[in-house]
């Protein structure tokens, strides 16, 4: 008796304080839809060290995030950057394009590497059926994402389309332009994209993207604000704030 009680004490000095907060944080985010994903559902973004900012230090996939704008300039730098991550995510599969009016040129989109012919694109009369068609294709477990323009969502809307990821673990991009404050919401996180002057890569014309980006909220993980240019490579992000930016970045790790 005394051994097996001995034994018992040595079990339970064994888990320590780390150990008791890890679990209690997985079991946290299990509950809040934020599972740790398996090795095939990870996805490297491209991201480097902004995927600090997420739990599990990785994009969150099978997660409804929400995009905000505040001006057609925003909106075009957002959808650039969300093509960008879309990209990533688009090794098999297809995925779903919801919007009110045609803004997107799909040609545009290889620069990305997104293949138009992957995408599915819808155009919605109103934002009820926006809606209906969002939760819909999110339930459909064979999309690899869904993307939608929408100017309106209440809490309980995304709810829903968080509790339909959850089972289908189709990864969900909702992107509102909105003229004022924008209303709290059950999305994962909360982004503002604003657009920098464009690089210049030494050849006459337009240079490449160049983003502000900011992430303004992150279920337990850490908001922080980066400027991001995308390249042939992929994302790239700049290694200091500073005026002379097109000089001062690297290649994200």
């Amino acid at each position: 008796m005394l051994l097996i009680v001995t034994n018992v004490i040595f079990l339970v000095k064994m888990v320590t304080k780390p150990d008791i907060l890890a679990q209690l944080q997985k079991e946290i985010l299990d509950m809040q839809g934020l599972r740790v994903p398996l090795e095939s559902e990870r996805r490297d973004t491209g991201l480097g060290i902004i995927n600090q900012a997420f739990p599990n230090q990785t994009f969150p996939v099978s997660a409804v995030h929400e995009f905000l704008s505040h001006s057609k300039d925003e909106a075009a730098a957002t959808t650039g950057f969300i093509s960008g991550l879309l990209g990533t995510l688009m090794c098999k599969g297809s995925c779903l394009w919801i919007s009110r009016q045609r803004t997107v040129f799909p040609v545009a989109l290889k620069a990305f590497g997104v293949r138009p012919d992957q995408v599915i694109f819808v155009q919605a009369t109103n934002t009820k059926d926006a809606l209906w068609i969002i939760e819909e294709g999110l339930k459909c477990g064979s999309l690899a994402a869904v993307i939608s323009e929408i100017p309106e969502l209440t809490f309980t809307e995304s709810r829903r389309l968080q509790l339909a990821v959850e089972k289908s673990h189709v990864t969900g991009f909702i992107h509102r332009n909105v003229k004022g404050p924008a209303g709290n919401v059950a999305c994962v996180s909360r982004w503002s994209i604003r657009p920098l002057p464009s690089m210049e890569t030494g050849i006459p014309g337009v240079g490449i993207p160049a983003w502000n980006v900011e992430l303004s909220k992150i279920r337990n993980g850490k908001p922080g604000q980066w400027q991001v240019y995308w390249t042939e490579t992929g994302f790239e992000i700049a290694t200091k704030k500073a005026p002379a930016l097109p000089i001062a970045i690297k290649k994200v790790s």
